[in-house]
């Protein structure tokens, strides 16, 4: 009985360490839930036009991904969605903190930009349904409380491995003659987007791309496959009927990499979007035959999953993580009409046919004339976090390939990421020196209006953040 009492008082300590030390050591779950429309037809963005979307290609889901080090707690969610407003992602964070005590400062939630997906956010001619919103906004929220309620101790570990084939820059310099008139009416574009495939009149791209799968990887604590959370600078993929919704290659990555893995039905792949505002998939140089519906869809999600899972193979993993997160917001300038432009909106719109039917130079005019009565600064909500030496940026924009590679090469925290889409919708970010060379990126609209200077004043923020959390 002696022995027994000295060998519970030995032993009690180290059970109360060890159970301490998994408390208060990484924890992860992961979730998804399905965003499919209830009821059919939908409307679905992507296009100046609406299109009415009888029916879904493959699922869509809000993924989510919770981490918890210490009294710190950390949430992911990406959508299968082309845009979602920050008033969505506000509420949608809003209904999970509620439920889950996690802060809405430490949720950073985005849209994969698939153009296949009902329209959350009203935008050229497409107008959300009311009802799909809400059921929006509460399964975003679900996501994070399923997620959370599936913490356990886990581990992490992250990379990144490179595909320069998949992404192309989409702006091109063309030959004289190859600049079309813009929606305003003038031909003073200095670089033309998604000129002709293979076509003579083609100069070289206006820009780079940025080839970096960036991986964020986790394992339950016994070394299955929990989650992971990619990131490619890819706009999106495309090849589905006009009618169809499809989560696009994001989804189907997800499905992919969860083969490749050998992982159980638990697991929860992820891939979000990167600084792809000015990237698609197309290689000018070359033209490429027409692909059956969900081919290239396929072919890229084989590719990027491919690479994902060489690149994971021998990742090193660990439970002893530090997690940290700021976030900021910031005002910016919206870019207004001069009275010259404003008049020529104003005629065009008098002058329009079917008012509920716009051409595009219509659809610019009327952008236009909104955006001269509208406010004169935006509020944006910027985040970044560190999850041990990993940085991760979240920016609400259509962000340019070098602004993510500026980013990517400045900050302290190696490797660093852009989650672009995030936590709102404020349109497409060029540089200044983009917005000289102009072209569709930089056409004022309802997706493209912020001031010149913006993504020189958005890099300012993100990167002070960065550096204090790596100090």
């Amino acid at each position: 009985m002696f022995r027994l009492t000295i060998l519970l008082l030995v032993l009690l300590p180290i059970n109360l360490f060890a159970a301490e030390e998994a408390k208060n050591g990484l924890q992860a779950g992961a979730a998804k839930v399905n965003i499919n429309p209830r009821k059919y037809p939908v409307s679905m963005i992507g296009s100046f036009q609406d299109r009415q979307a009888t029916s879904a290609h493959d699922p869509l889901h809000a993924r989510a991904l919770v981490l918890k080090s210490g009294n710190t707690r950390i949430a992911f969610v990406v959508c299968d969605i082309c845009l979602i407003s920050r008033e969505i992602f506000d509420a949608a964070k809003q209904q999970a903190s509620e439920k889950t005590g996690i802060p809405t400062s430490h949720m950073l939630t985005s849209a994969t930009h698939t153009h296949t997906a009902p329209t959350a956010v009203p935008l050229a001619q497409c107008h959300p349904s009311p009802e799909y919103v809400q059921f929006l906004t509460e399964s975003i929220a679900q996501s994070i409380i399923k997620a959370h309620a599936r913490l356990e101790p886990a581990q992490v570990a992250w990379t990144v491995a490179r595909e320069p084939a998949e992404v192309n820059n989409r702006r091109w310099y063309v030959k004289e003659g190859g600049i079309r008139p813009n929606p305003f009416g003038k031909t003073t574009d200095k670089v033309r987007m998604n000129p002709p495939r293979g076509s003579d009149l083609l100069i070289k791209p206006a820009g780079p791309t940025d080839p970096d799968i960036s991986i964020l990887s986790v394992q339950y604590a016994d070394g299955r496959p929990l989650a992971l959370l990619a990131n490619y600078s890819l706009h999106y993929v495309g090849g589905l009927p006009p009618n169809q919704l499809s989560a696009d290659y994001f989804g189907e990555f997800a499905r992919q990499i969860k083969k490749r893995l050998g992982a159980d039905e638990s697991f929860i792949g992820m891939m979000s979007n990167g600084s792809s505002g000015d990237i698609n998939n197309y290689n000018f140089r070359e033209p490429r035959p027409r692909a059956a519906v969900f081919e290239r869809i396929t072919a890229v999600a084989n590719v990027i999953a491919d690479r994902t899972f060489q690149a994971v193979k021998s990742l090193k993993y660990r439970s002893d993580v530090p997690l940290e997160m700021q976030e900021r917001s910031i005002d910016l300038g919206i870019r207004k009409p001069n009275p010259e432009e404003l008049k020529y909106a104003e005629k065009l719109l008098a002058d329009a046919k079917d008012p509920q039917r716009l051409t595009t130079n219509e659809v610019y005019a009327r952008e236009t004339v909104r955006i001269n009565a509208g406010p004169e600064t935006v509020n944006l909500k910027l985040q970044a976090l560190r999850i041990g030496e990993l940085g991760i940026v979240a920016i609400p924009c259509e962000v340019f390939a070098e602004i993510g590679l500026e980013i990517k090469q400045k900050s302290p925290l190696k490797p660093t990421f852009v989650i672009a889409l995030a936590n709102g919708y404020n349109g497409y970010l060029p540089t200044p020196e983009q917005h000289v060379l102009q072209g569709y990126e930089t056409w004022r609209s309802g997706w493209s209006y912020l001031e010149v200077d913006a993504s020189n004043k958005i890099n300012d923020q993100v990167l002070g953040m960065l550096n204090q959390l790596a100090d």
